[in-house]
């Protein structure tokens, strides 16, 4: 490590020891105990402060060597945010095959994916390096999650950025639907001139239903509410209201009174399949449905059903249970020919306005737990922040452990770091995993070097790291 008086970006971090194994995320740089002791006789640093000091920056030691790989066209924001850290950064415009992001994800330490990559547990155990994921999308179901954890690597997606994009497809498909606009469109360009007004209504006045109330939900409530239509929303818990829309207390009472039924809510085992025929039945005659959400969500084979008797009026849906990989001619379903009905190929996200801002926050993330340690807004890991170290805390470290959720972890590490000056941390736990961060100041180039080894050979260690 170079000498106190100059401004080092370091960091440390160790393979694990223990019944949890991960590779090494960082690699420590050579003669890191080489620098001069720093003054012990300073007065510990407290928790609280006078006038605001500049925070100091955190890194890995050398970002030149971080190494990181962007799939299916990961958002230029983003590739200019993680090249302006210094990191190496190579990109892709499609997703690769399984075998090909095995042999590709091997020494990278972050890899940043959308929908169609699939990091499954064969492609994860290839990861020798790798530290973090970013889900450059809402959803996250494309990776496993819990076998992520377990090796240490935390995953962030973005699940607010492209909320008002899709607020404004929803917006489009039910002034289409209530047109027939589809069919009208698709009957010109063949030819067919049909001026029709029967069954074509205006959207004014008609209810709109709302299953999930969350970001998309309640900008579509305010955006439906301005166009004159009256909003109904159905949740697993009390909300508060925007506007004048109105919870009810189930979903059977929302289909019973919706004139339009639109879904947002995740994937979960609660909301697999839950529109089948029976929903679909309860819903009002001529009635529409929309699914912007998770393609899993509604049950294929009864929707078409429902369109061709003609129960419903039209449908729009933009996402499926099984999807192309690739664009070309691959899709098939069995909603294909049914009437006044709207199939998109998963475009509810895809406006240059929300990948721009989901290629901004993700790759925020991402360089913040690169960095720092922090781990806000990960969706399978401890979430996990300190206040930032001060730039004139020249000799202070950041520790960093991810270890096992069992008794006596704490212990261990207290008894560590019994004879140091702790200034600040802070510890979670999520399931099997748990994550503490702990701010050491005062510590000479020997001793972090043994905090590093103590810590990371403990029996419950996934992943340690010290930055500094």
């Amino acid at each position: 490590m170079p000498s106190s008086n100059s401004t080092p970006i370091q960091s440390i971090a160790t393979a694990t020891s223990g019944p949890i194994t991960a590779g090494p995320a960082l690699i420590p740089s050579e003669g890191a105990a080489s620098s001069a002791a720093p003054d012990v006789t300073r007065e510990r640093q407290g928790s609280v402060g006078g006038v605001a000091k500049k925070a100091k920056v955190l890194k890995p030691f050398n970002t030149a060597n971080i190494k990181i790989l962007l799939l299916e066209n990961v958002n230029e924001t983003a590739v200019s945010a993680l090249r302006d850290q210094g990191y190496q950064v190579e990109t892709y415009a499609k997703a690769l095959g399984e075998e090909d992001l095995i042999a590709k994800i091997k020494d990278v330490h972050c890899i940043g994916i959308r929908s169609k990559t699939k990091l499954t547990k064969k492609v994860l155990d290839a990861a020798e390096k790798l530290g973090v994921i970013g889900c450059f999308c809402i959803g996250t179901n494309q990776v496993d999650l819990e076998h992520a954890a377990s090796k240490g690597i935390a995953v962030f997606n973005s699940p607010f950025s492209n909320s008002r994009s899709v607020a404004e497809l929803v917006i489009a498909e039910i002034v289409l639907l209530s047109r027939q606009l589809g069919d009208r469109n698709k009957e010109m360009h063949q030819g067919i001139w049909s001026k029709v007004s029967a069954n074509c209504y205006e959207i004014r006045g008609k209810t709109l239903g709302i299953v999930g109330y969350g970001h998309i939900g309640s900008q579509l409530s305010v955006l439906a509410e301005s166009m004159g239509m009256r909003v109904l929303f159905y949740d697993v818990i009390p909300l508060m209201p925007l506007g004048t829309s109105k919870q009810v207390h189930t979903l059977s009472d929302l289909l019973t009174e919706a004139d339009f039924v639109t879904l947002h809510v995740p994937e979960t085992e609660d909301t697999k399949n839950m529109i089948g025929e029976h929903e679909l039945n309860q819903m009002k005659q001529g009635s529409f449905l929309i699914n912007a959400s998770r393609g899993t969500i509604v049950q294929i084979p009864a929707l078409a059903k429902a369109l061709r008797s003609g129960h419903l009026g039209g449908a729009a849906v933009d996402v499926f249970p099984k999807e192309p990989a690739a664009n070309g001619k691959f899709f098939e379903s069995e909603l294909i020919g049914c009437p006044n009905t709207l199939l998109t190929p998963h475009i509810g996200g895809s406006t240059e306005e929300a990948q721009s801002m989901i290629g901004v926050e993700v790759s925020q993330a991402l360089i913040k737990f690169i960095n720092s340690g922090t781990s806000i807004g990960a969706v399978n890991f401890p979430e996990v922040d300190l206040r930032a170290i001060r730039d004139d805390q020249e000799n202070s470290i950041r520790l960093c452990y991810t270890h096992a959720n069992v008794p006596g972890v704490l212990l261990r590490i207290t008894n560590i770091l019994a004879e140091h000056n702790v200034d600040k941390q802070f510890s979670d736990s999520k399931g099997k995993i748990a994550y503490l961060m702990a701010d050491i100041s005062d510590v000479t180039p020997e001793q972090i070097q043994d905090i590093y080894r103590l810590v990371s050979e403990t029996p419950t260690n996934i992943v340690t790291r010290v930055l500094y």
